[in-house]
């Protein structure tokens, strides 16, 4: 995964960690942790953020700079 994405997507998009979090329906400090690399992040999670983003989960995951799929 490629944590520094999710970081940048959300900042980009003017979204705090908590609600992220909240959408993701878990706790900021888990969340954080995701940003952080500290955690793997689940599958599930993976696609609900490719969703909120409007992007890849290829993106998501560093294989590839496409942020739609083609």
């Amino acid at each position: 995964m490629e944590f520094r994405r999710i970081r940048d997507l959300r900042e980009d998009s003017d979204r705090t960690q908590q609600e992220v979090a909240d959408y993701l329906v878990m706790h900021t400090n888990v969340y954080r942790r995701y940003e952080l690399g500290q955690r793997e992040i689940p599958v599930w999670a993976v696609i609900k953020l490719a969703k909120f983003y409007r992007v890849s989960t290829d993106y998501l995951l560093g294989l590839t700079d496409e942020r739609k799929p083609l």
